[in-house]
């Protein structure tokens, strides 16, 4: 008897243990079985549905909302984050609320997660010399070239040098920031009309002396004080596309625009090497098709906004000249000794203008 009582509280006992979770999993848990040995969940890696870390990435320009640049990076920014499922997210900072061109290109240097505008002219005075010829007046005739000249083997050794050497990586090249052309104070007919006139240009060497050439006094100034400049008569005009002139409302102050085309700009989008390599190669890749998908609708906007700008112009009382062939003749003339400046040529990879031009109307 005594020992079937023992049996009995001993029974009792694995019940009232089994009772309060110390046995088996209750039948309907949702509670994750143990791992097998070996599998990638017991080797300590992150569950299937665990959020990925979001990469932040911070995107200056010098343009104003609403302009097509800053319409094209908004939509950039809507196809990474869709790439990458929202693991990838890219934030806008117009008007140069960042800072300046130069300014970001120091911050992406040293490791920061920045993407800035920049085009040939800032990539000569970090190093990148030949690079600068791109912005030299009138060396374009089509938007074509600049594709053709983008697809070349030049540029993609350009490309890869200054990340080598420089720290900077282009991510994508096939953006029109547009045609520039000239907004003054003083009716501007001639390129002889330019002589000794205080013309604001961004502050890179290439611009400065781009517009020496054309007789000129550049002076460089961030384009957010261009306006008050203008009204001041600190300065008497200045260059930029159309859409960019007309966005900034700068003909509210400056009445004369001549469309003398001195630079067809495409432009480029850099970040800095340090920052890129953390990226996973597939994060790379969206970060550059992303770019080159909103560099296409970025040129659709400069196209369709292009007239509208200028009618918009005229309709302010902006008088407009299209020069003659003879007029452009003699700005082409100008322009033409740029290209043969001392400073240039002895920095230049010899016989630098004549390659490009090989290339751009091969």
């Amino acid at each position: 008897m005594k020992k079937l009582l023992t049996g009995i509280l001993a029974a009792v006992l694995i019940l009232a243990l089994t009772a309060c979770g110390g046995g088996s999993q209750p039948a309907g848990s949702t509670s994750p079985a143990a791992p097998a040995a070996g599998s990638s969940a017991a080797a300590g890696s992150t569950p299937a549905d665990s959020a990925a870390p979001v990469v932040l990435i911070q995107l200056g320009h010098g343009n104003n909302p609403g302009s097509p640049i800053d319409l094209g990076v908004n939509k950039w920014s809507e196809i990474l984050a869709e790439k990458s499922g929202g693991t990838m997210k890219m934030e806008i900072f117009p008007s140069e609320q960042l800072g300046s061109t130069p300014q970001l290109m120091d911050q992406m240097v040293a490791g920061d997660s920045v993407i800035v505008l920049a085009d040939g002219a800032y990539y000569y005075d970090r190093g990148a010399k030949d690079m600068g010829i791109l912005f030299g007046p009138y060396l374009f005739e089509t938007w074509d070239q600049c594709w053709t000249l983008i697809e070349s083997d030049w540029y993609k050794e350009q490309v890869d040098m200054m990340a080598s050497k420089d720290g900077l990586q282009i991510l994508t090249s096939n953006w029109i920031y547009g045609e520039r052309h000239t907004l003054t104070t003083f009716p501007v007919n001639s390129v002889a009309d330019l002589k000794g006139k205080k013309i604001r240009v961004p502050n890179n060497t290439i611009q400065i002396k781009g517009f020496e050439v054309l007789g000129a006094t550049p002076t460089p100034m961030n384009l957010g004080d261009v306006y008050t400049s203008l009204q001041q008569g600190t300065i008497d005009g200045l260059e930029n596309p159309v859409p960019v002139l007309e966005n900034g409302k700068f003909q509210e102050v400056a009445k004369y625009l001549i469309l003398d085309g001195h630079v067809r700009n495409f432009t480029t989008w850099i970040c800095g090497t340090k920052f890129f390599s953390t990226l996973t190669p597939e994060q790379q890749q969206w970060l550059i098709d992303s770019g080159n998908e909103a560099g296409i609708y970025n040129n659709q906007l400069q196209n369709e906004t292009l007239e509208d700008s200028l009618e918009l112009m005229k309709q302010q009382g902006v008088t407009v000249v299209e020069p003659s062939e003879e007029v452009m003749a003699e700005f082409r003339a100008a322009g033409a000794a740029f290209y043969e400046l001392p400073e240039f040529k002895s920095e230049w990879t010899e016989g630098l203008y004549d390659r490009i031009q090989e290339i751009i109307n091969s």
